[in-house]
């Protein structure tokens, strides 16, 4: 994730949120909320590949970045 941000999709996204201790909480439209056992809340789209965005914030809150 870290060196090709642009190619994830939100199936490997989910993945790495999962084994990091975040667990999908509820969605609202195609926006999907994670949330870890501190609280901290994640949200990202449900498309195919996700923008940059979303991948350095989730690179970032899981401290890869």
């Amino acid at each position: 994730m870290k060196n090709q941000p642009n190619g994830i999709s939100f199936h490997e996204a989910d993945r790495v949120l999962t084994a990091k201790g975040y667990r999908f909480d509820r969605q609202n439209g195609s926006h999907c909320h994670y949330i870890s056992e501190n609280g901290d809340v994640i949200t990202i789209l449900d498309k195919n590949p996700l923008k940059k965005a979303y991948v350095t914030d989730i690179l970032e809150r899981i401290g890869e970045k």
